[in-house]
C-alpha cells in the first residue's frame, strides 16, 4: 500500500448562492429550535430516560450534509437529533420517538438515543461510547464491496476518540481503503472533562498519521468552513483513495445531557461563545450584511420553523404509545 499525505490546508469557504445560505440558515435553525422545544419537553416529564442536546453544534451537521450526495450513509453517537433532522428525518417522527409514542421512527421503543431511517441511510443513534465507529466502517466496507460510489460519515466525539476500537478501526480502514469519513465532533467535553485534562494531543485528527489517513481540523461554529472540508473528504473517499479525519471544533451549550448541571465550566466561558461564536447568528449576519434577506425576512423563517417544532410536540403527544403486544416485534430472541 502507497504512503499517503497525512497533511493538508484548509480548504478554502465555497461560494455559495444566497439561497443556498438562506437553507443552511433554516437548517441549522430547525435543529435549534427543535432541540429547545424537546428540552422543555423533557423537564415536562414527556421525554424519559437520556436526552442530549445539539445546542451549539449546529453547523457541524449542516454543513456536512450539504457535502452529501442521496445514498451517503450516516451513523452517531446518542447526541443525534440534529444528524436526524440534517439528513431530512421527519421532525414528527422525531419528536413522537423521544417521547415514545408509536408514531416514533423506532415505533417508540428506540427512544432519543436508538432510532434510525433505512430511507434516509441514518443508521443510528447508539449508546456505547464510540461504539459506532466500528460500524461506520462496515457500512463503508459494503459500499466498496458494491462498488457504488457512496460514502460514510461517522461521527463520535472528543471523548470517544480515546476509545480503543476507534484506532482498530483506523487500522481496518486504511488497510482496505474503506471510503469512510471519520468526524470528530470535538465539542471541547468529554462529559465533564475537559480535552485538555483527557487527550495527550492538542490535535486529535493528526492521530490517523500512524495510520497514513489524512485529515484536517476545521472551525466547527462556521457553517461553510464545515461544507468546505466536507466537499474535500467526500471528494477524497469518493476517489478511491481511503478513509479520511476531519476533528470540527465546535462548542455545546447545554450540559452532556439534560441531567448534567454543567458546573466544570463557568457561565461566562458559554456565554462568550454564545455571544461571538453562535454558528447561526454568524449566517445571519451574512444574509443581513449582503442583502440577501431582511429582518422581516429571518423572523418569517423563524415562525414556520416554530410552527415546524410545535407541531412536531403536537404530533408527538396524539401519538399513542405502543401497545404490548409490540414489546415482542423486531426482537431477534
Amino acid at each position: 500500500m502507497a504512503a499517503r499525505k497525512t497533511t493538508k490546508q484548509p480548504a478554502e469557504k465555497p461560494n455559495v448562492s444566497a439561497d443556498e445560505l438562506k437553507a443552511l440558515y433554516k437548517d441549522m435553525l430547525l435543529i435549534r429550535r427543535f432541540e429547545e422545544k424537546a428540552g422543555q419537553l423533557y423537564g415536562m416529564g414527556l421525554i424519559g430516560g437520556f436526552c442530549h442536546l445539539y445546542i451549539g453544534q449546529e453547523a457541524v451537521v449542516v454543513g456536512l450534509e450539504a457535502a452529501a450526495e442521496e445514498g451517503d450513509k450516516r451513523v452517531t453517537s446518542y447526541r443525534d437529533h440534529g444528524h436526524m433532522l440534517a439528513c431530512g428525518m421527519d421532525a414528527n417522527g422525531v419528536m413522537a420517538e423521544l417521547t415514545g409514542r408509536e408514531g416514533g421512527y423506532s415505533k417508540g421503543k428506540g427512544g432519543s438515543m436508538h432510532m434510525f431511517s433505512k430511507e434516509k441511510h441514518f443508521y443510528g443513534g447508539h449508546g456505547i461510547v464510540a461504539a459506532q465507529v466500528p460500524l461506520g466502517a462496515g457500512l463503508a466496507f459494503a459500499d466498496k464491496y458494491q462498488e457504488n460510489g457512496r460514502v460514510t460519515f461517522t461521527y463520535f466525539g472528543d471523548g470517544a476518540a480515546n476509545q480503543g476500537q476507534v484506532y482498530e478501526t483506523f487500522n481496518m480502514a486504511a488497510l482496505w481503503d474503506l471510503p469512510c469519513i471519520f468526524v470528530i465532533e470535538n465539542n471541547q467535553y468529554a462529559m465533564g472533562t475537559s480535552q485538555q485534562r483527557s487527550t495527550s494531543s492538542a490535535a486529535i485528527y493528526e492521530r490517523g498519521k500512524s495510520f497514513g489517513i489524512p485529515g484536517e481540523a476545521v472551525d466547527g461554529m462556521d457553517v461553510l468552513a464545515v461544507k468546505a472540508a466536507g466537499e474535500t473528504a467526500v471528494a477524497h473517499c469518493r476517489s478511491g483513495k481511503g478513509p479520511y479525519i476531519l476533528e470540527i471544533k465546535t462548542y455545546r451549550y447545554r450540559g452532556h445531557s439534560m441531567s448534567d448541571p454543567a458546573k466544570y465550566r463557568t457561565r461566562e466561558e458559554v456565554q462568550k461563545m454564545r455571544d461571538e461564536r453562535d454558528p447561526i447568528e454568524q449566517v445571519r449576519e451574512m444574509l443581513l450584511t449582503g442583502k440577501h434577506a431582511t429582518e422581516d425576512d429571518l423572523k418569517a423563517i423563524d415562525k414556520d420553523i416554530k410552527a415546524v417544532v410545535n407541531e412536531s410536540a403536537e404530533f408527538a403527544k396524539n401519538s399513542p404509545e405502543p401497545a404490548l403486544e409490540e414489546l415482542w416485534t423486531d426482537i431477534y430472541a
